[in-house]
């Protein structure tokens, strides 16, 4: 799979530039770029005529999310992290974690809901790095090139970038919110459809 771009929305020193961060970053670009589909292609392609959202049709979301996730576990990440806010309702568990030293913490989300969950992930984490809970956040978004071969109606990078000047006037003293927009390699008609439900494990 690939990176279409990175969009940093805060990158504040010290850590922003920090070796550290970009040790961390590093890890997590590995771990798209090396999912794959089908196994063993070198690449993330999906079946040319595997579009649509009807029941069927497109590829499953959250295989291609568990796979991220085994290969950060792999790493030293934890995965489903409750992060405590201090909020009036306790948010949702964050799908890849990593401790840092001084109790610090990085949160990666791999959006597989709709682009009200892109939202609440974005909100989650600029709220996390405010309170200083959080050091760096990431969420992962599909183009829309490769949206339209997902099944459910996943946000996608372009439905957000008209907010990222919202979270770009967050006034923080150190800390890192950025955004990666994430691509197929390219379609192939002998890729088999990534059906619902099936163990991540097995695409990478």
């Amino acid at each position: 799979m690939k990176i279409e771009k990175i969009e940093y929305l805060i990158k504040r020193d010290p850590f922003g530039s920090s070796s550290e961060w970009q040790a961390i970053l590093n890890e997590i670009t590995s771990g798209i770029q090396a999912i794959e589909w089908p196994k063993g292609s070198g690449g993330f392609y999906f079946q040319t005529a595997s579009t649509g959202r009807s029941r069927g049709e497109g590829n499953g979301v959250r295989p291609i999310k568990e796979a991220f996730q085994k290969y950060l576990t792999h790493k030293g990440w934890n995965m489903e992290t409750r992060v405590d806010l201090t909020t009036r309702k306790r948010p949702g568990p964050i799908d890849v974690t990593k401790q840092l030293s001084n109790d610090r913490l990085v949160a990666v989300e791999w959006e597989t809901g709709n682009i009200s969950s892109s939202h609440r992930s974005m909100n989650k984490l600029a709220l996390g790095i405010l309170k200083e809970v959080i050091v760096a956040g990431v969420v992962i978004l599909p183009t829309r090139k490769m949206y339209r071969y997902l099944t459910d109606r996943v946000g996608n990078y372009a439905e957000l970038v008209p907010y990222f000047d919202l979270w770009k006037s967050i006034t923080v003293k150190n800390g890192v919110l950025a955004v990666i927009a994430i691509e197929h390699d390219g379609e192939m008609n002998e890729a088999p459809r990534i059906p619902k439900g099936t163990n991540g494990r097995a695409i990478i």
